[in-house]
C-alpha cells in the first residue's frame, strides 16, 4: 500500500493541472487569472486530505464553463480521473429525491402536508416521544424535523437495505431523538421514508421514477443509482485513508437507502443537473423548458426555520453564514457572496459538495474518491476567489416594473416642482396624513438649496415591483432617494425620501 501511495502521489505533481473537456470557453479573462488559484486550492486539499482523484467544475448561465481534473479513479491501475469520470456523490442525491416528491405533489399524487403514513402504511401505529406529538408530515421529511437522530455514517451504510428488510424496520417502529417539529436535525432514515414514498406513490420504484421522470429528460444519460449497470472501467473507486495508505471501500450496492445518497454521476452530466436548479432563478414570464416546473425547483430553497449560524467551510473565521435547511438542499446567507444553496456528500469512498449562488447564475462542485472527503472549504474558498479576481457576477437586478417607473416620475416630478403638490394624484391617503404640505414644502427647499440643481434621470435601483432606491447627480453633492408604494390599484406612493449627500 504504501508503493501505490508514493507512485500516485508523484503522479499527482507530475500530471498536467488540469485535463480540459469539450465545455464553452472561459467567460472572461478574470476567469483564466483566477484558474492558478483555483487549481492550487484543489492541488492542496488534495495532498492535505490524501485525495486520490477529484474534479472540480464550475456553471455560469447553464454552461460548463470550467472542469478541471486531477488525480487517479484509482491508485492501483493510475487511469486518470477525466470529466467522464463516475463518482458516487452520497448526500447530493437529496435534492433528486426532493424535487420528485415535489414533481409528484404538483401531478396531484400528494400532498406535503400530510402524515407520511398516508403514503408508508408501515409507520402508522408507531410510538411518539409524548401523547400530544405531532404526526411526521411528507414536509418534516423533506426538511430534517421529523424528530429523528442524526444517523451519519451509519445511514450510509444502509444503502443496500432490501426493501424488505425496510418494511420490516419501518413496521417494528423507530425510537425519536425529539419531538417532530421542534428542532433540525439531519436524518438519512428520513430521506429513505422519502425515497418509499415516491415509490408507492409513482407505483414504480423511486430509482426508476426518478430517472424516467427527471435524469434523462435533462439529459444526464450516464446517471444512476445501480453502479454494477456503468461502465466500470469509467468508475472512481472508493477509498479511505488509514495507517497511512489507501484502503479500498467496498461498493454499496443499491437498495432502499439508495434516495438518501446512492446516485453515481460524472461532471459533465452533474454540470446539466446545476445548470437546470440555477434556470429557475430568477422567477420569469416565458414557457417551461424543464421536467420540472421552475415554481417547484425554487421550492428546494423553502425550509422549516430552526436557523443556526456557522462560520463559513474554508474560512476566514470573521465570515458567519446564517443557514437552514430546505427541501434536499442547505440555504445559507454567507458574509460577502449572499445567499447559496449547498449540499455535501459523504460516503464510504466519496466525498463532494455542490455551491450554486442562484441570484447570480453561478454554480461550482467537486467530487472526490476518498471516504467523507466533504470539499466544501476548497469549493467555497474558489468561490471567494472568483469573487476577488472580478469573475463572479453580482446579484440579479430586478426590472423596474410600471409602478416603479411610475413612482419615479412622480418623486421627480415633485423634487423639481418643490412641492407635493405637483404629483398629488399618485399620492397614497396616508402620504398628507404622516406630513403636511407646507411641511413638505419646507423640506424640499432645504434640500434644493444645499446640493443645488439636480439631473433626475440617476440609476434606479428596485428593491421590488413596488419599491426603488435612486441616485441624482447634482451641482454641489447628489440626492439619495427612496419611494415605497402602497398596495394600490393602481400603485400611490405611501412613503417617499430625499436625502442630501456629499
Amino acid at each position: 500500500m504504501r508503493a501505490i501511495l508514493l507512485a500516485a502521489a508523484s503522479l499527482l505533481i507530475a500530471a498536467p493541472a488540469a485535463a480540459q473537456a469539450p465545455v464553452e470557453p472561459p467567460a472572461a479573462p478574470a476567469l483564466d487569472a483566477a484558474m492558478p488559484e483555483l487549481d492550487a486550492i484543489f492541488h492542496r486539499y488534495m495532498e492535505e486530505s490524501h485525495v486520490p482523484g477529484l474534479v472540480y467544475g464550475i456553471v455560469r448561465d447553464g454552461r460548463l464553463v470550467v472542469v478541471r481534473t486531477m488525480g487517479v479513479q484509482d491508485p492501483e491501475t493510475k487511469r486518470p480521473v477525466t470529466p467522464g469520470t463516475l463518482f458516487r456523490i452520497a448526500s447530493m442525491s437529496k435534492a433528486f429525491t426532493a424535487l420528485a416528491v415535489l414533481k409528484l405533489r404538483d401531478a396531484g399524487r400528494l400532498s406535503l402536508d400530510a402524515p407520511a403514513e398516508t403514503y408508508v402504511p408501515e409507520m402508522r401505529g408507531w410510538k411518539y416521544p409524548t401523547a400530544d406529538s405531532p404526526r411526521i408530515r411528507v414536509r418534516d421529511l423533506l426538511s430534517h424535523v421529523a424528530g429523528f437522530v442524526t444517523d451519519d455514517p451509519w445511514g450510509d451504510r444502509q444503502t443496500p437495505m432490501p426493501e424488505a428488510e425496510f418494511t420490516r424496520l419501518l413496521r417494528a417502529g423507530v425510537p425519536f431523538q425529539r419531538v417532530p417539529q421542534t428542532s433540525y436535525e439531519y436524518s438519512n432514515l428520513g430521506f429513505a421514508i422519502l425515497g418509499r414514498i415516491v415509490s408507492n406513490v409513482s407505483g414504480r420504484p423511486f430509482e426508476d421514477y426518478i430517472q424516467a421522470e427527471i435524469m434523462r429528460p435533462l439529459g444526464m444519460t450516464s446517471t444512476g443509482y445501480d453502479y454494477t449497470k456503468a461502465p466500470q472501467e469509467r468508475r472512481a473507486l472508493g477509498y479511505r485513508w488509514e495507517n497511512g495508505g489507501w484502503l479500498r471501500e467496498p461498493d454499496l450496492a443499491r437498495g432502499a437507502f439508495g434516495a438518501m445518497g446512492g446516485v453515481q454521476t460524472s461532471a459533465l452530466d452533474y454540470a446539466k443537473w446545476i445548470g437546470f436548479l440555477l434556470s429557475a432563478w430568477p422567477p420569469r414570464d416565458g414557457a417551461e423548458t424543464g421536467p420540472v416546473r421552475r415554481s417547484t425547483v425554487r421550492e428546494l430553497s423553502q425550509g422549516l426555520d430552526f436557523p443556526g449560524l456557522v462560520v463559513r467551510p474554508g474560512g476566514p473565521a470573521t465570515c458567519y453564514q446564517a443557514f437552514t435547511y430546505g427541501m434536499g438542499l442547505r440555504v445559507a446567507a454567507d458574509c460577502e457572496l449572499g445567499l447559496s444553496l449547498g449540499h455535501g456528500g459523504g460516503y464510504p469512498g466519496y466525498g463532494s459538495f455542490m455551491l450554486l449562488f442562484p441570484n447570480r447564475g453561478v454554480g461550482l462542485f467537486a467530487f472526490a474518491n476518498r471516504t467523507y472527503a466533504g470539499p466544501s472549504a476548497p469549493l467555497w474558498q474558489a468561490a471567494v476567489a472568483l469573487q476577488k479576481a472580478g469573475w463572479m457576477p453580482p446579484p440579479r437586478a430586478i426590472a423596474p416594473s410600471a409602478a416603479v417607473r411610475a413612482g419615479y416620475a412622480s418623486a421627480a416630478a415633485i423634487w423639481r416642482a418643490g412641492t407635493v403638490d405637483a404629483a398629488r394624484s399618485s399620492l397614497a391617503m396616508n402620504f398628507l396624513l404622516d406630513r403636511a404640505v407646507a411641511n413638505w414644502s419646507a423640506d424640499l427647499a432645504r434640500a434644493r438649496a444645499e446640493v443645488g440643481e439636480c439631473r433626475t434621470d440617476g440609476p434606479l435601483t428596485p428593491a421590488g415591483n413596488l419599491q426603488a432606491h435612486f441616485t441624482w447627480t447634482c451641482e454641489r453633492g447628489r440626492i439619495e432617494g427612496d419611494f415605497l408604494l402602497a398596495p394600490t390599484n393602481p400603485p400611490t406612493i405611501q412613503a417617499l425620501r430625499f436625502v442630501p449627500a456629499h
